[in-house]
This record gives structure tokens, sequence and C-alpha cells, in this order.
């Protein structure tokens, strides 16, 4: 089932109405990244004001995900003794089947999830349609009517729960950002009507197929399972003739363990098992009225040759969803503020949980499109950076949210000296806890560090100037001396820099940015000198904790996401590449990687408590600068010592040496790495070919690292820069072809009528003249040769036609892993709620990358 935009509170409302502080504790399954984080922040907050007791479970992947359904969520089945309750998953299962994962749904019980209602938050896309459209314990069956839909709960319709739906026998629930019911129509057409279609088993297939020469085969029980079917795992044996009451895509199973044949993947591919007296065809027929001609009967087999069809183009049109690609949605964090604000408790506090959650989001690349590095296009005005237009009215919804919680502050009749265009360093008076918007520049933690390190480790003027090389520090150099800026001051703490400096810092940055393509260097103004009406587009955001520290949202998410990745302990890493031998590692890889997952968890409590403790978030600055110090030295070495290579489909490198190493055995600080070198290759595309490659999108990269104590490698799948600005940009452009397009076809019917203008004055002529014979031989080969150019022309119009801009751009990395493992023997572990991600056996890593060479990673 799935909660509407607008019904957004209606559940919490239910739970703060029926919960007491003896009601069993909410469960809330948070995933390992700042967004999931920030946005739990938020739900406490909210729970805690309406003392609901609540329990916190990270989850670092699929199988913790299993873990925590067989151990917490089972147990809180009224079948299983349990009273019910709720569950929320945060940025958790959004892309699987939550019913089986969790195991809300026993095998062979006839009454699922027994009172436990399971609410999912989750920008992954895309959806699984199981938990989107159905996810609900049927109504018991009457002998009026037995459909699928007629069983729904009341106040159910079509999946989409309504005002007069009751909460409390449980089900799955998705909460809608309005993606749902704004473009999953045709998906939601063809899941239900799969619901109630009746399963023709396979009895009749092999003689359709020796009729059919229309090309729709009756192969789909080999290529297709039925619903409910889950294929057959390694160290399981499943019964053929397995039902369940809906449409089901296969869940991730073992995705703890190493596989070497596809894992089950989350796609749909049946349709639900209704059996019928005859195969899937009505057995009582009605009798028609008494003198009435009866109607001519189809054959059986022409009705099981129709719905074969039918079934057929339901099935192709839920695969072509699921095989679009992966992408992002609006920021959880965000859909928490919303519900929030809904409720009546939006402040600064949480304005602010919702304001870095949001910012983390571009700092992951995650976007429209995937994992992807941004093409920033800094030209006419277009919104560039993270998910493009989406990305900039949310954020302006954000800035008119600080604009309303925290007025503007005179001072003497005067304006803040931030309202000017001055990076704020300090509180305004001791107890300033307020959020101010602030000019930031494309600069890493520069209230933390020198100007001189801030860009020197800013992934803006790594790829703009490539300061990777002499060349591009030199550049840097000759960009603070154009500037008036000496080496001496901005090597210095920027806190404590000549305020003049400070003050004149975003002109001098607005004047010369633009002779090293720095246009977005920091936030532009309008020609008159000011921001547009006060919208200031393209400000930050910052916030001040008294005297103790002023950080920037982005500072914020840069260490909550260090600690997340690298702990605080970060400098104790042990960056040897000594390891045990081959046979050690086999025997304790799990126990190996227990131990990672448990690290892993205890770093999500340091963020945790870093997020609401000033203190702890500034202990934290060491480790954020440790980390991109590492990353800059990395994509240094990489792109300086020629390691990274192009292959077919993408190019790639490998960290496998070196002092930093260990560093990014976690995925997100991987990520990072790719995100920094992604950016900076496609700078160089454009810098050398003019424009960006596979449709101005960039060429994709993965960056796979060693760890070498497991004896495996993490591998990040990203796009070549395509981003939301892609699709942006492609439908700009796709409007000016169709305006080119619409100004050709009306030159050329203008054409078309002077030409038979002229020829009918050729006609009159030449009839007399009594030439009409050979006159009319003319006029044909004249109207063939129109006829001719006019049919090319509409050929070059077609060939400009192009795919859907829904799947365009997209990362297909996931789908491209899935097809490797299915096709070869490697040894590849898929546990990542993040499908670009995966870690295959040091051994398997060739074998694995040249497979994937061959396949479509970018839509």
């Amino acid at each position: 089932m799935y909660l509407p935009r607008s019904l957004i509170s209606k559940l919490y409302s239910h739970l703060q109405n029926t919960r007491h502080p003896l009601s069993p504790a909410v469960l809330i399954l948070v995933a390992l990244e700042p967004d999931a984080l920030c946005a739990c922040r938020i739900l406490t907050r909210l729970l805690k004001h309406d003392y609901i007791p609540h329990k916190i479970q990270p989850v670092a992947g699929y199988s913790d995900l299993e873990k925590a359904g067989k151990e917490l969520v089972v147990p809180m089945m009224e079948s299983q003794g349990g009273s019910g309750g709720v569950v929320i998953c945060l940025g958790v299962g959004g892309m699987v089947d939550l019913g089986p994962m969790l195991g809300l749904e026993p095998e062979g019980e006839e009454s699922p999830y027994s009172g436990v209602e399971v609410w999912v938050f989750d920008a992954h896309r895309p959806w699984n349609l199981a938990n989107v459209f159905g996810g609900f314990p049927l109504e018991p069956a009457d002998t009026a009517s037995s459909s699928y839909q007629s069983r729904s709960p009341v106040g159910v319709t079509g999946g989409a729960i309504g005002r007069s739906y009751n909460c409390g026998k449980g089900g799955i629930i998705v909460y809608d950002d309005g993606d749902i019911e704004g473009d999953l129509t045709a998906e939601r057409d063809a899941y239900l009507a799969l619901l109630d279609m009746p399963d023709i088993e396979e009895q009749g297939d092999e003689d359709l197929s020796e009729d059919e020469n229309d090309g729709d085969h009756a192969d789909s029980g080999s290529e297709h399972a039925h619903a409910g079917q889950k294929r057959k795992s390694l160290n399981e044996e499943e019964s053929s003739d397995e039902e369940e009451s809906r449409p089901r895509q296969r869940r991730r199973s073992n995705s703890s363990s190493w596989i070497a044949s596809s894992p089950r993947r989350p796609e749909h591919r049946g349709l639900l098992s209704i059996r019928q007296a005859d195969a899937g065809l009505s057995s009582d027929p009605v009798e028609p009225p008494s003198g009435a001609q009866p109607p001519p009967a189809a054959s059986a087999r022409a009705l099981r040759k129709r719905l074969l069809r039918m079934r057929q183009q339901n099935e192709a049109v839920l695969h072509q969803y699921y095989r679009m690609g992966s992408s992002y949605s609006e920021p959880i964090s965000a859909m928490m503020y919303s519900l929030a604000s809904e409720l009546g408790r939006d402040d600064n506090d949480l304005l602010w949980l919702a304001i870095v959650g949001v910012t983390s989001m571009e700092l992951y690349g995650r976007s429209s499109a995937g994992v992807a590095a941004p093409v920033r296009s800094g030209a006419g005005g277009r919104p560039s950076g993270w998910f493009g237009v989406r990305g900039a009215r949310l954020r302006q919804l954000l800035r008119d949210e600080v604009r309303r919680l925290n007025p503007p502050e005179m001072t003497n009749g005067r304006v803040a000296p931030e309202n000017n265009g001055i990076i704020p360093t300090t509180a305004r008076n001791p107890e300033d806890t307020g959020i101010r918007l602030s000019p930031e520049p494309r600069f890493l933690l520069i209230r933390h560090w020198s100007l001189y390190d801030s860009m020197l480790h800013s992934p803006y003027l790594f790829s703009r100037l490539r300061t990777w090389s002499e060349a591009g520090i030199k550049r840097l150099h000759k960009l603070l001396a154009k500037m008036g800026v000496s080496l001496a001051q901005c090597k210095q703490s920027y806190t404590h820099m000549d305020m003049m400096l400070k003050r004149e810092l975003r002109a001098k940055l607005l004047k010369y940015g633009s002779l090293y393509n720095l246009d977005e260097m920091v936030p532009a103004v309008d020609t008159d000198g000011k921001d547009r009406a006060g919208a200031k587009d393209g400000w930050g955001f910052v916030r001040s904790w008294g005297w103790r520290a002023t950080l920037s949202a982005q500072d914020v998410g840069v260490v909550i996401g260090a600690l997340l990745e690298v702990g605080k302990h970060a400098h104790a890493l042990d960056t040897t590449n000594g390891g045990p031998s081959q046979v050690t590692r086999e025997m304790e890889d799990e126990s190996e990687l227990a131990a990672e997952g448990e690290e892993w968890v205890h770093r999500f409590w340091e963020a945790y408590d870093a997020l609401e403790n000033i203190d702890a978030l500034k202990a934290g600055l060491p480790t954020a600068q440790f980390l991109h110090r590492a990353i800059y030295r990395t994509g240094t070495s990489l792109i300086n010592k020629k390691q990274i290579k192009h292959l077919r489909a993408f190019r790639m490198c490998v960290v496998k040496d070196g002092p930093d190493v260990a560093l990014f055995t976690h995925p997100a600080a991987l990520t990072k790495l790719a995100l920094w070198i992604g950016e900076a290759l496609a700078e160089q595309e454009k810098e050398t070919q003019g424009k960006l490659s596979h449709g101005g999108r960039g060429t994709p990269l993965v960056v796979a690292s060693l760890n070498e104590k497991r004896g495996v490698y993490t591998v990040v799948g990203t796009g070549g820069g395509g981003g939301p600005d892609t699709l942006f940009l492609n439908k700009a452009t796709k409007q000016e072809r169709q305006s080119k397009k619409e100004a050709k076809a009306r030159k050329k019917e203008e054409a078309r009528k002077a030409k038979e203008k002229i020829r009918k004055e050729k006609r009159a002529a030449r009839r007399a003249a009594t030439q009409d014979n050979d006159d009319n031989g003319d006029d044909d080969e004249l109207e063939t040769e129109s006829e001719a150019s006019e049919s090319s022309e509409s050929e070059d119009d077609s060939d400009d036609e192009e795919m859907n801009d829904r799947g365009y751009g997209l990362n297909k990395f996931g789908n491209a892993f899935q097809e490797v493992v299915a096709e070869t023997s490697a040894r590849v572990r898929i546990d990542s709620f993040e499908h670009s991600v995966v870690e295959v056996k040091k051994e398997d890593l060739g074998a694995f990358l040249e497979s994937l060479s061959e396949k479509a990673v970018v839509g």
C-alpha cells in the first residue's frame, strides 16, 4: 500500500492517539547514511514529544535487514505471541519485497502481517511494486467475489490508502513523495491487471506455440516464474507449485554469502495463481435469455492465447520499469520534516536536521539519475548540481523556511553582514542558535581549514583547475595572486585572516573565477548587484551554537559522513598491505564480515550523537579533514600514474596500494573518491572533445578498492557525469529540436505549395502547347522526386526522436552487476542498499570486469 503525500500525517496521528507509555516500542530500522540518520533524529524527536516508546536498530545491508526481521520483527506478530506494533524503515528496503524479507508473510499461513505495520521511507528508486500496490492482508473471500482487489482492506483502492482506512491490521505502507501517483500509473494498471488474471499454467503452451505466427510465443513459463514462486537458491529446493496471494517480486536472498549464480533480483516476473476448473477459463457458462441467439463461443485455445498475450504485455511494462536503472527521489529527511510540519511541530532544530540530510545527498552524488558526478552547466540560468530542477525547488523551500523561522537581524537600522555577501564565521551573540543563509563557496570546510587547504581539497576546484598536477597548483596560485591574497595569508586559518580580505572574498571570486572556468564557484548575483527578489538562489545554510561553533550544513554533512565511514579513530587504521593467507581468509571471512558490520554500527552511534552534540561534532572535524586529504592524495596518484583505463563501456581504476587503501574499503568513502575522479574526467572530456561523450552524460566510471584483510574488492559504479542536468538539458534540447522541427515543417509545407503552384502553371502551359504526354511523364518524375525528398526529411525527423526521458541517463550498474553474476562464475556479494555497490573476490575481479564491460551501464 502507499500513503499519498496529502495524507502524510494520517498514520502518525493514529499512532499518537492509540499509543501509551506501556505500549510495545516502535521499531526503527535505519540505514547507515547521513540522510537516514537525520530523518531518524527528526522522527525520534516527534516520538519523544508524544511519549511513544521506540527502539532504534541500525541496518548495514540486506543481511542485517533479514536478521532484524527474524530476531526483532517476527516476535512482534500476534501469531507468534506478540502484540503487533509499528516498524519504521528509514532508507531501508524500498527496492525489495519487505513481506518475505522481514518474515511477515510465512509460507502456508493465510493471515500474514498479524498486526505488524511497516512504514517505509526510502529515496531509492525503483520502488518494489509489491510494497506499493500490495502488502496488505486480504479480506475473507465471499461467494459474490473473490478477486484480489475486491478483498483489499476498506479504504484501500488500487493500493492507495484513503481517509476511511483503519489502521491496526498490519501491512507494508510506503510513504509517497508524489512520484507514485504522478509517475506510476502504467505500472499500477499493469500490476493490478496481473493480480486478478487467472493463471493459465503451461499445459496448453505447446499447442499455442505451433499456431502462433505473430511473435506471441507461450514460452514465458521458462522465462518467468509464477507469482510467489522464488528462484531456487544454492542451498534450498522450493516447490514448483508454490502459491501466494498476490504477484511478487523476487527478493534478495543469500545476500550475505558468496554466490556464483544470479541472486534473486527485485524484479516482478510472475502473476497470481488463481486456479480454476478449466485452466483459467470459466467453468460455469451463463445461459443466454430464452429466444436469444447465443454468441459464438471462443475456443479454449483462443482464450488461452489472449490471456497469454495480456499477461506478457503487462509483465513487459513491469520488467521495463525495473530495468530502467537506479535513481533517487526526495530525501527522506525532507519527507520527515514535511510530516513534522503537518503536525505543527516544525522548529529550527528539525529544520536544521532536514537541511543537513538534503545537503548530504549532494555530497554522495545521489541524484535523480542515480549515483553520478554532477554536470555543472552554469549557463542560461539553468539549475545545475544535485537534482536539477527538483533540487533547486527543494532548496528554495528550505530557504523560505529559514526566513520564516529566523527573521533577518537588523543592527542600528542596517542589514546583518551575511545578507551583504559575507560568509559568517561567528555567532551574532552568545545565545545565537539561529539558521542563516550564506553565500557559501564551493570550498571544503572553509571555516575550519585555511583558505588554501579548503580550495585545494575542493572537488569542484580539483576538476576545474586540475590541481592533481603541478600546472594545476600553479593555476591555483595565479588565481590567489589575481585576487590579491598572498600565500602567507591564505595558508593561515580562515577565521584569523584579515577581515577586509574576507569581506571582499566573494566579489573577487566572482570577478576572477570566470577566467579559470569557475563560474559556479560562489553564488552569482543579478546584473543589478542584488539577488533575485531576495531569493538568494544558490546560497547555503549556516547555524551557530553560541560562541562555541558556527558550521555550515555542508560542514556538518562532511563530518557526519566521515564519522560513518572511518570513525573517530581514523589515524589508528592499519594501512599495511600485509594480510593472512588465502586459506585463512576463506575460513575467517564470515567472522571478519561480522566484525566489520559491528564496527559500522558503532560508528553509526558516534554520528548519531554528534548530530545533537556540538562538542562531538567539532571533535569529528579532524576525521573529516583526514578522509578528504586521503581522497585528494589517492585521486591525484591515480590520475598522475595513468591508472584509469578506458574499457568498452566505462572507465575503470583500481585502488590496491598506497597508505590510504584501508580507508576506501567502506563503500561510501569509495563513492566519494569515484565522484572526485568522475567529475575530473568529465571536465577533461569537455575540454579535449568539446562535449561530453555518451550523449552528454560522460563516460561511466568503475572504481574498485582492495580489502587485503578479507581478500575482496569493493566495487562502485557511478554515472559519468550525467546527473540531473543532463535530463534537464536533454529536455531543453528536445524542446529546441521540436521547435526547429515545426519550423522546418512549416517551411517544407510552404515549399510544397510553391512547387504545386509551379506544377499547375506548367501543366496549363503544356496543355496549351498540346504536349500533354511528355509533360505528364515529367510531372510524374517531378512528383516522385518531391515525394522522395519529403520522405527523406521525415526520416531525418524520426532520427531526432529519442527514447523516453524517464529512463534517460540513469545508472544501470545495479542491473549490469546482476547480469554478470548470472553469466559468470565470479564470486560476488550483493548486500548494499545501493545496488551499484558490490563486493568481488580478489581472484575473480578480472573476469568480473571483463564481463561487465559488455553491459549497458547508463541508459
